[in-house]
Parts: C-alpha cells; structure tokens; sequence
C-alpha cells in the first residue's frame, strides 16, 4: 500500500515536473524570439538613422545683405523636372536672343519705326555706293584697273630682266585670247600698273635714305621729290594722249597703258641711284647710259606694236611716219627725266 502511494506522489511529482519543463521551454522559446526582434529592431532603426543622418542638408553661410548671388543654390535638392523627366538648368532659352543679342534689341527691331528707319538708312547707303561706282566708271574702269595688276612672282622676274636686259629678247606681240589680251602673269609682253607702283615707292624711300646719308634730308625736300616725279608721270602722258589725238592715231593704247610704260623708268631710276651711291659719279653716269638705252630700246619695240599695228586697218589716221616719230620722241623723252629725277640724290 506504501509502495502504491509512493508510485503515485512519484509520478504526480514527474508530472509537475514535465509540466514546469514544458512551460520552461516555452518561455525560453518566447525570450530567444523576442531577442530576435529586438535585434532586428534595433538594426532596422539604427540604419534608418544613418540613412538621415546622410541626406541631412549640410549648414550653408547666408548671402551677404543686399548682394547678389552670382551662382544659383542647388546644393538642397536636385534641380526640378520637367514634363519629359528631364531636369531643368534654370535658364530660360527661350528669353535669350539669337546670336546673345541683349533682349532690349530685339524689341527696338520690334518697334515698326525703327524697322523702317533702317530700312532707309540701308537704301540711302545703297544708293549712294552705286552713285560713286558711277563716277568711278566714268574716269576709270575698276574691272580694267584689275588686269594691271594680275601678275605673279614668275612675271614680276621676267618683266624686271625684260627691262634691264631687252636685248635678247625677240617676241614682242601682246597675245589675246577672244579678241581680249592676256593679263600680265600670262604674257610677259603685256603692261602693268605694279612695277611702276613698286618702283615709284622704291625710288621714294631710295631717295629719302639717299638725302639722309648726304646730311640734307627733310620732309620737305622728300615731298618735293616724291611730287615731282609723280608730275612728270601726268605730263608725260598728258602730252602722249594729246599727240596721238591731233595726229588722229587711232590706236588701241589705253590711259593705264601710257602710265604703266611711262613708270617702268623708276626701275631704271632706281638702279642708277644704288650705282651712284656705291660706286660714285662714274658709277652713276655708266648706269644712267646702261638703263637709259635698255629703256629707249624698250619703249621703242613695245609701243611699235601698239601704233604700227593700227595703221594697215585706218586708211584716214596719220602716215607711218608720224607714228614712228611719235614711238621715238616717247623713247627719246625717258633719260632726260631719268638725269632730272636722280642727278640732285647723287653728289
């Protein structure tokens, strides 16, 4: 009987203990979760944390009280966006002008008076280029003033030996191409109006180092020599237009061409100066003889073809042999004003 009530406390006893152990385990199952979600608590608050604490917007110094600001603040926050997901600059493109114009010219050209007043001004400017191209054409074709001077290097060598060396050479006939010549860097024979320019310019500055080293330089006696070389041009050719009109020589020789012939004694000038100024008065007179029959003997042959050429189609112009006077007296005319020119530079 002792033995059946000890069994029975003994497995009450085992009972109770099952029990305390099964609700032991249960809360020890609670106590591991809710460690689990403190844990992920915890985590889940200390990165929401850190992800505020990275997009907190940084401390910005205030603008300066009544100062500009030169730049626009977007360090808060990206810039807005507009209907097509993009993001706007700021800057409006369609207030700026064409070109960068300042918008306060776009509405003076909006104004309907300013339009016309310009509109008036460009015609009165029109206009009054077309009336001085008229006036120009009237005295002097800008087109024909071209062809003297379309030359090259290769011509400029060539006509310079021409002038100083014409003996040599045999083909003198100005060539045409179409009833029009050829301009000058294609024919050596043709006239130019810049060798003379060149050489007129040359002689000027010659003349000026030439005074400057005798001690007798001023700009007063550069002038006069500068004017009075260019004088002799105008007479000159003055006095060959007036022959060839009273001696009815009907000729295709044009005012250029008289002055493009009449300049090409400046090379010769030149030459004789540098001679007078390195080798003396000997020097001078051999190089004024030297350029004054290079020249005579070109200014015969080149304006042979030029009057002698008219004379078999114009039955009614002058004889043949005013022609050639005409030719020679031209030629003959060109060492005088050479000595004239160059005689007072060299002492």
């Amino acid at each position: 009987m002792l033995q059946s009530i000890y069994s029975d406390r003994h497995l009450m006893c085992l009972a109770h203990f099952s029990s305390a152990n099964e609700k032991q385990g249960e809360a020890g199952v609670r106590v591991k979760a809710y460690h689990r979600l403190y844990r992920r608590t915890s985590l889940k608050m200390d990165f929401q944390q850190h992800g505020y604490r990275a997009t907190k917007p940084r401390a910005r110094a205030s603008p300066p009280i009544g100062g500009p600001l030169l730049f626009d603040d977007t360090s808060s926050g990206p810039p807005p966006m507009d209907n097509q997901n993009y993001y706007s600059s700021g800057y409006n493109m369609a207030d700026a002008s064409a070109g960068g114009q300042d918008p306060g010219a776009g509405s003076l050209f909006a104004d309907p008076m300013a339009s016309a007043a310009m509109m008036y001004g460009s015609t009165l400017a029109n206009q009054g280029k077309d009336i001085v191209n008229k006036e120009i054409n009237r005295f002097m074709s800008v087109n024909k003033l071209k062809y003297f001077f379309a030359v090259d290097t290769k011509y400029v060598m060539k006509k310079l030996l021409l002038l100083m060396f014409p003996y040599t050479h045999q083909d003198w006939e100005v060539r045409y191409h179409r009833d029009t010549p050829l301009i000058p860097r294609h024919d050596v024979n043709a006239p130019d109006l810049y060798i003379p320019t060149m050489a007129f310019i040359t002689y000027i500055l010659l003349a000026g180092m030439a005074l400057g080293i005798q001690k007798r330089f001023s700009p007063e006696v550069l002038g006069l020599c500068a004017s009075t070389a260019l004088v002799w041009i105008v007479i000159e050719v003055l006095v060959m237009l007036l022959c060839l009109y009273l001696l009815t020589v009907h000729t295709d020789l044009s005012m250029f061409d008289l002055v493009a012939y009449s300049g090409y004694k400046y090379v010769g000038m030149i030459f004789t100066v540098l001679c007078g100024l390195l080798f003396g008065s000997d020097g001078y007179f051999v190089a004024l003889a030297w350029s004054s029959c290079a020249l005579m003997f070109f200014i015969v042959r080149s304006l042979k073809m030029k009057i002698m050429s008219s004379f078999s189609a114009d039955s009614m112009s002058a004889k043949p042999q005013f022609r050639m006077y005409i030719t020679l007296a031209s030629a003959a005319f060109q060492p005088i004003i050479i000595y004239w020119l160059t005689a007072h530079l060299v002492r």
